[in-house]
């Protein structure tokens, strides 16, 4: 890795991530804590994630139970589970909130399976742009002749394998999410 190719890989990694969040964001039927990650609720003024205003458990494998650490935090963290786009109705006993996540009809595992391929074809794309940007990049630095073409040339192969690494590791993500979302 040069530090000319360096800064495009690192945008890489960030995709990758930003890939890998979204993809633990959807549900696959079982209960998994990280679907709430995206959801905020109104902490004294602060929008803040579920999970720093009370304790997250997955006691069942298709529950999530919510534990506010203030009483009075049940309501409004009610309210943001019913605003969000999890699709599940929450219910409380004014202490703790239970999330139960029905289980998936094949019909709604397919549409999600079709999310997960877009959301990674998405990444795919953002991986290609990138390399595209780097590319440019060295073409700009062959014109001012600063740089031998055999230096521009080994570049140009460090960003094409790290961008073959990256889309490997995205069909993977996908393969692995599709996989666990068609598994009942």
């Amino acid at each position: 890795m040069s530090e000319r190719s360096k800064p495009y890989e690192d945008k890489m990694e960030k995709t990758m991530k930003n890939l890998e969040g979204e993809l633990a964001s959807i549900r696959a039927g079982r209960a998994n804590p990280r679907v709430l990650d995206k959801i905020t609720v109104d902490y004294y003024g602060t929008p803040t994630a579920i999970n720093q205003a009370a304790n997250v458990q997955v006691p069942e494998a298709r529950m999530i139970t919510i534990s506010p650490w203030e009483p009075k935090m049940v309501k409004p963290i009610v309210k943001a589970l019913q605003a969000s786009d999890l699709g599940i109705n929450p219910s409380d006993d004014g202490h703790v909130i239970r999330l139960v996540f029905p289980e998936l009809t094949e019909e709604r595992r397919k549409q999600l399976a079709k999310d997960v391929k877009k959301k990674g074809e998405n990444a795919k794309v953002a991986i290609r742009n990138i390399r595209r940007d780097g590319n440019e990049a060295l073409k700009k630095l062959k014109k001012s002749e600063e740089v031998s073409e055999d230096e521009i040339a080994d570049e140009e192969d460090i960003l094409q394998k790290a961008t073959d690494k990256y889309i490997k590791r995205v069909d993977e993500a996908v393969e692995e999410k599709t996989k666990e979302l068609m598994t009942i």
